[in-house]
């Protein structure tokens, strides 16, 4: 498994940012070519992206760029500028059906074939930030292979649906769940939308708290103040962590090596499910322990 706690965002035309990648302890540094940066500064945004895919990265953190959706008709030369060795994987903005994705993955082949990069490499992350974005979030999600996140955009859809953003996001409810159920159905990560008002962390706090009661495992984050809350709050919990391997351990030698299908553990009954779950919170653990270790 693959833990995305935190996708940090960086203006793609900002030096002085991209200077400070490195010392962001984020999960993922995104550099991005999209909102963040204005029509005038997209092709210098596009060469000092290019110049530090491995130099954003060098911390350890996955690398990924935001390019701008295909009906910008940016999207080709954001491709061309920054398909290269240090990019991990892109984030296509304003994804709105499945053809979109597989477009994108069409012409990420060609450019990883015609570059001598590993076929399959780049992967794609999906901003699913319009009513049709949120409506295509199943076929979205299915589109490609390379597919390993969905991020749900609330600022853009709010703006879509015309109605106001708000901490409290009631408006997104709908939106929100919706896309989290449809990127596990995929079997990719569901990414929370950024949380505004980066100075209240209780708020944030409490907003993250919601997300991952929904399947939320990690957060798009706009403020660096903002990442190392969320790398505690999307790791498991310590007690979690104990019980899972307590559950491991009497399940497979009590159960497993004895042909049974469940066992009790704590005065609870633990079978194959909760088993699996287990599993998964350890394996979270663990590549959470290895990154800490880089």
């Amino acid at each position: 498994m693959t833990v995305m706690r935190s996708i940090m965002y960086i203006p793609g035309n900002n030096p002085k940012m991209i200077s400070k990648a490195p010392e962001i302890p984020a999960d993922i540094i995104t550099l991005d070519l999209e909102d963040s940066v204005p029509p005038a500064e997209k092709e210098t945004a596009r060469q000092l992206v290019r110049e530090n895919l491995k130099f954003a990265g060098s911390a350890g953190a996955q690398v990924y760029v935001r390019i701008n959706n295909w009906e910008t008709e940016m999207t080709n030369d954001d491709l061309e500028a920054i398909v290269n060795e240090g990019l991990s994987g892109v984030t296509l903005a304003k994804t709105g059906c499945a053809d979109d994705v597989k477009r994108l993955d069409w012409k990420l082949e060609e450019l990883e074939r015609r570059r001598g990069l590993q076929v399959g490499s780049v992967k794609i992350s999906m901003l699913l930030e319009t009513a049709k974005g949120i409506i295509n979030a199943a076929e979205c999600c299915l589109a490609s292979k390379r597919n390993v996140n969905a991020i749900f955009g609330a600022v853009d859809y709010c703006r879509d649906m015309r109605v106001k953003l708000t901490s409290e996001a009631v408006e997104q409810q709908y939106a929100r769940a919706h896309m989290a159920v449809a990127a596990r159905m995929a079997g990719i990560v569901a990414i929370d939308a950024p949380f505004v008002d980066f100075k209240d962390m209780e708020a944030f706090k409490k907003s993250v708290v919601q997300g991952r009661q929904m399947g939320y495992e990690g957060r798009m984050i706009i403020h660096p103040g903002q990442v190392e809350l969320a790398n505690k709050l999307y790791a498991p919990d310590p007690a979690d962590v104990e019980w899972a391997k307590g559950v491991v351990k009497v399940f497979e030698e009590e159960g497993i090596a004895q042909g049974k299908a469940a066992v009790s553990y704590l005065g609870k009954m633990v079978d194959t499910p909760v088993y699996l779950n287990a599993q998964d919170i350890l394996a979270a653990q663990a590549e959470i322990d290895a990154k800490a270790k880089r």
